[in-house]
């Protein structure tokens, strides 16, 4: 049963035979007309982030046993979410970035069930293979699959480095180096398949493919002078 509160959408979709009914899930005695007490999985996917956790808290309080999905576009929604009782939680900035990686993959011609097992393992740990790219972070090369002659890595962009500043359109690390950058982490913001308008700056920590002879090669460019290599 679908709960919708735009009325073109309510109409439009219950000519077509779906089961949607008008109304605001926020508001308790909704949920409990849509049979909250009795469903075995309540699954949010609106944008509206206090709307969510009320929703998620109500939705607990009326059946502890129900399996609670939620989908949110804030990564800080996520924890909240979790304490409020939700099940699992997808944020869309991950689940974007693990897109863009399993079709990167697929371009290299990695068998689909090598891509799977890593997929599964990212969502696992709760994308920590995207929640922990620090200086003191593990590589992405130390995840326990091998695809062969192709290695993902990550580097932080010095300060003072050759491409701080600079966009990737004029590093040309794929032209030059046939090394593709799957995302960038800024701070606590993860910029998935960057153009080649998108510019780096200083601390920006670039997740990167290609061959491992090739990605050694590009290590230079990340450090400021004095600096030794230092991949992430």
């Amino acid at each position: 049963m679908i709960i919708e509160m735009n009325p073109e959408t309510v109409k439009s979709e219950k000519a077509k035979g779906e089961l949607i009914h008008y109304g605001d899930a926020v508001q308790e005695a909704v949920l409990e007309h849509a049979g909250i007490k009795d469903a075995k999985a309540v699954v949010l996917v609106i944008s509206d982030p206090v709307a969510t956790r009320r929703i998620t808290l109500i939705a607990r309080r009326l059946n502890p046993k129900v399996h609670i999905l939620a989908r949110t576009r804030f990564l800080q929604e996520v924890e909240p979410l979790y304490e409020l009782g939700a099940d699992e939680v997808i944020p869309e900035e991950f689940e974007t970035s693990v897109e863009i990686f399993t079709r990167v993959l697929v371009k290299y011609l990695v068998p689909r069930d090598e891509i799977e097992k890593v997929i599964s393992q990212v969502r696992a740990d709760g994308y920590e293979m995207f929640r922990s790219l620090t200086r003191e972070a593990a590589s992405l090369s130390d995840f326990k699959f091998h695809i062969p002659d192709i290695e993902i890595n990550s580097f932080r962009v010095g300060e003072r480095s050759y491409i701080a500043g600079k966009s990737l359109l004029e590093i040309e690390l794929r032209k030059r180096f046939g090394v593709t950058v799957l995302a960038i982490r800024r701070g606590k913001q993860t910029l998935p398949s960057p153009d080649g308008d998108t510019r780096l700056y200083g601390n920006d920590v670039l997740i990167v493919l290609g061959l491992p002879a090739k990605i050694a090669e590009i290590g230079s460019l990340f450090r400021s002078p004095g600096e030794e290599d230092t991949p992430c």
